[in-house]
């Protein structure tokens, strides 16, 4: 009865299980109209779950907009058998550890909650089956269930996606080949960094690939998105027959106790973590490449986890689209300033080009006032005012979920297949690199 009334009143009650990511205090980051302050949280009580709640606290007693949060928390070995029957609420988040997840959303859908779930939904390709099971779950039900893409909200990739698909500026999609492919993509992320102006500690579990998945299946996820929302949008690819998995590399980031300590507040490494350990450093498999096609593209793909980013720099994101008539890059270097930034380089400057250029700016700028193109150099001018930064990115994808709460039958047919294609490449991906 709970449910209906929350559903008939149009009032989104949020349940949050098992916060055991940083992720789940950034989507409390704002507050949100028509969403209730009141907040059920499931977990067991620990250095995770009081991460968070010290998040939300330094949130909702910020100086600046401070957040009106109202926690309700319930620990115990049984929270998420309790957090299904206690009906607290009607959307569930989750964002705790990777491998059970995919169980724990079909459940939670069985029980009949909307759910946002971190990436990555699953981390091995033989639970694709359960995640096709979650989406028909979602839509025989008439429920929201979407993942938190982030980085299809940064203004960069939102340009670069305008870009490619103009026809006249970018002409088609080459395919490239597997040592020149069509579309090249890079992402590095760094274990020790600040979030929300407190240093992050990572559970020492993240440290396990077993149990929360190599690069490529965790944050490689979001690069694979953005390959298929810029390049094939709003297209539905089959992933058993539209998508060949040619080549994948691993290799790891070598972590030492003290760095451990310093990341986890663990002493020494955990025992589940013993076959990646030798002569006090640990083997973390944090790093991937994959060489794949789609329709034909080839796309090769680097992702990377470093220690930690030299002073003035932070996470990079650098991909490029080659087009028969021009390429279309976000750049993230030194010259950049370590900023994102989108250049557009014709392979011809030709009068008709140039045209066609202009017609497009001219187009973008009334989305995005102020928006340019340089033809020396070939950057996308862009106001400061959309470079929101990647914190905010929560707040956006997470608008966009309760729109869909509120409305499940408005969620795109192409973003089932999106999410299908996605997570095969990301699991087949990392499972071609291993050795036999």
């Amino acid at each position: 009865m709970l449910m209906m009334n929350l559903a008939q009143t149009g009032d989104i009650r949020l349940m949050i299980v098992e916060p055991g990511h940083f992720h789940a205090a950034l989507i409390q980051r704002d507050m949100y109209p028509g969403i209730s302050p009141k907040v059920a949280v499931y977990a067991p009580l620990g250095p995770e779950l009081l991460d968070y709640l010290n998040r939300i606290s330094l949130f909702n007693h910020r100086p600046a907009e401070p957040t009106a949060w109202q926690l309700d928390v319930h620990t115990g070995a049984d929270f998420f058998t309790r957090a299904l029957e206690e009906r607290k609420g009607n959307a569930i988040v989750f964002t705790g550890r990777n491998r059970p997840k995919i169980n724990r959303i079909i459940q939670a859908l069985d029980a009949g909650y909307h759910v946002f779930a971190d990436k990555p939904w699953i981390i091995r390709s033989e639970d694709l089956d359960e995640l096709t099971l979650a989406l028909d779950r979602a839509r025989e039900k008439k429920l929201a269930a979407y993942d938190i893409m982030t980085e299809r909200f940064e203004i960069t990739s939102i340009l670069q996606r305008e870009l490619v698909n103009a026809p006249g500026v970018f002409g088609k999609q080459l395919e490239g080949t597997a040592a020149e492919p069509g579309i090249r993509a890079s992402s590095v992320h760094h274990l020790m960094k600040v979030v929300a102006g407190v240093p992050l500690k990572r559970p020492a579990w993240f440290f396990n690939i077993d149990e929360y998945g190599e690069a490529l299946a965790d944050v490689g996820t979001h690069v694979v998105d953005l390959v298929q929302w810029t390049a094939f949008p709003g297209q539905q690819l089959d992933y058993q027959r539209e998508i060949q998995i040619d080549k994948g590399r691993r290799w790891p980031t070598m972590i030492s106790r003290a760095q451990f300590e310093q990341v986890t507040g663990a002493k020494d490494f955990p025992a589940e973590l013993a076959r990646w350990v030798k002569d006090g450093q640990l083997s973390y498999f944090a790093n991937n490449a994959v060489s794949y096609r789609v329709r034909g593209v080839n796309i090769g793909l680097e992702i990377l986890w470093n220690w930690e980013a030299p002073a003035g720099t932070g996470d990079v994101y650098d991909a490029s689209f080659r087009g028969s008539l021009a390429r279309v890059e976000i750049r993230q270097g030194k010259e950049e300033k370590f900023v994102p930034e989108l250049y557009v380089v014709p392979s011809e400057m030709t009068p008709a080009w140039r045209k066609a250029m202009a017609e497009k700016v001219a187009s973008l700028a009334k989305d995005f006032p102020g928006v340019t193109w340089d033809a020396a150099t070939g950057r996308i001018g862009i106001p400061e005012r959309y470079r929101v930064g990647h914190e905010a990115h929560f707040a956006q994808v997470a608008r966009k979920f309760f729109d869909y709460v509120r409305n499940p039958a408005a969620i795109e047919a192409w973003e089932r297949a999106n999410m299908l294609v996605k997570y095969f490449i990301s699991t087949r991906g990392v499972e071609i690199s291993r050795p036999e």
